[in-house]
């Protein structure tokens, strides 16, 4: 293993000098390389960052996992109420992977200003509803104060503030429908008490918050009457497993729905940011894989004498090809290395930066979010390394061929 290191370390000398044809074939290997696992990191920190950030907004604004009445399933609205109970929410608790949880009721409407209004969608939620999830989306103001009563505050999106020329501190009128009443609309006075923006189109159209109450009497509920529980989870990967266990506790009458269910066409795209992935990672692989075995094939050619010298005084053919091999992993090395400094630069850069930029009509996000982890980093670069070591055995068996009595006489 001493020879053959020195022979490694001996050809790496060789291989450096600028008027070898293996040097610029070297050269290009090592760019291939650097280039693949550079594309990989990129393409594999975008993928996890936008499916992270996209979760994430999902879940914080709609929850992990929506528990209501059967009757409520296919309504964006609170039809029939649930009963809110001690041992409801004790299931919750003693469920493990649930983090926390509180109750809504949603109550369609109009938003009113002097001269327009808009249809909006009221999620009334009561001192349990943690506001803290939904600073990083405030543009201004603040979320409504629900530990005084009832609160005659309500959260507002940017859109709806655009298109009503509403501010924080402006007041408004909201018109609810009301079946008690023949028909005639409820009114209530708000006044603007903050404004955020999600990023996501269907939210920022119509959603705003308010204070639960509103919609228990306008709906002649009882104070523990309430249309849904939201649940978050603290581990989203195990989100199926949570939901059945939430679900099999429940009353009969009442149903939990992850939120996978709920935006099924939002989850399937985003699964298949995994999928493009894989194919830059293969494509990537096979890319450099091929420069790497087109420059072994160069320096074997280009060493035929030393081959038929090494075997002439008995060196084995695996020993040789372990010298060629290990002479291309140190290659391979060097290309991972500036492949992993552009990769991992681009990462740090996007994160503190945020120079590229999406379209959130189509994305929900308006910087390209970025997540990477050291255990992603290591399995790229390992499964590089591998899968090149085990096919870059194969073309070296070129050397099994190579007769030591006419490689020492070829000129």
């Amino acid at each position: 293993m001493n020879l053959v290191s020195l022979f490694v370390r001996r050809m790496r000398g060789l291989n450096s000098s600028k008027n070898s044809v293996s040097a610029r074939i070297i050269n290009i290997a090592t760019l291939a390389v650097s280039i693949g696992i550079a594309t990989i990191l990129i393409a594999l920190s975008v993928s996890k960052g936008l499916q992270n950030e996209i979760e994430n907004k999902t879940g914080i604004f709609n929850g992990h996992i929506l528990v209501t009445l059967f009757e409520n399933n296919e309504s964006k609205i609170s039809l029939l109420p649930i009963n809110e109970t001690p041992l409801i929410r004790e299931k919750f608790l003693n469920t493990s992977n649930v983090s926390r949880f509180h109750p809504v009721a949603l109550k369609a409407g109009i938003l009113k200003n002097k001269f327009d209004f808009e249809g909006i969608l009221f999620k009334g939620v009561n001192s349990d509803f943690d506001s803290t999830s939904l600073k990083s989306f405030f543009i201004r103001g603040r979320f409504p104060n629900l530990t005084n009563g009832l609160s005659k505050e309500i959260l507002i999106s940017e859109t709806l503030s655009k298109k009503l020329s509403l501010d924080v501190g402006d007041k408004t009128d909201v018109f609810f429908q009301n079946d008690l009443k023949n028909g005639l609309p409820s009114v209530r006075r708000f006044t603007v008490s903050g404004i955020f923006l999600s990023g996501f189109p269907d939210i920022d159209e119509n959603l705003i918050y308010g204070d639960i109450g509103h919609v228990q009497k306008i709906n002649k509920w009882g104070k523990n009457q309430i249309g849904a529980y939201e649940v978050f989870v603290k581990n989203f990967d195990k989100l199926e497993k949570t939901n059945q266990k939430i679900y099999n506790n429940l009353p009969p009458e009442i149903n939990s729905i992850p939120i996978t269910e709920r935006y099924p066409s939002i989850y399937k795209w985003i699964a298949l940011f995994d999928f493009n992935v894989l194919i830059i990672l293969v494509i990537m692989i096979l890319v450099g894989l091929i420069n790497m075995a087109t420059a072994l094939l160069v320096i074997v050619l280009e060493r035929t004498k030393m081959i038929g010298l090494l075997k002439a005084i008995g060196f084995q053919n695996n020993s040789i090809r372990k010298i060629f091999l290990f002479n291309g992993m140190v290659i391979l090395g060097k290309g991972l290395f500036f492949g992993n400094i552009v990769g991992l630069g681009f990462y740090i850069l996007q994160k503190n930066f945020g120079f590229i930029k999406l379209d959130p009509a189509t994305y929900f996000v308006e910087l390209a979010p970025v997540k990477i982890t050291f255990v992603q980093i290591i399995f790229v670069n390992g499964l590089f390394l591998i899968v090149s070591a085990f096919l870059l055995w194969i073309p070296l068996k070129i050397i099994l061929n190579i007769n030591p009595s006419q490689a020492m006489n070829t000129r």
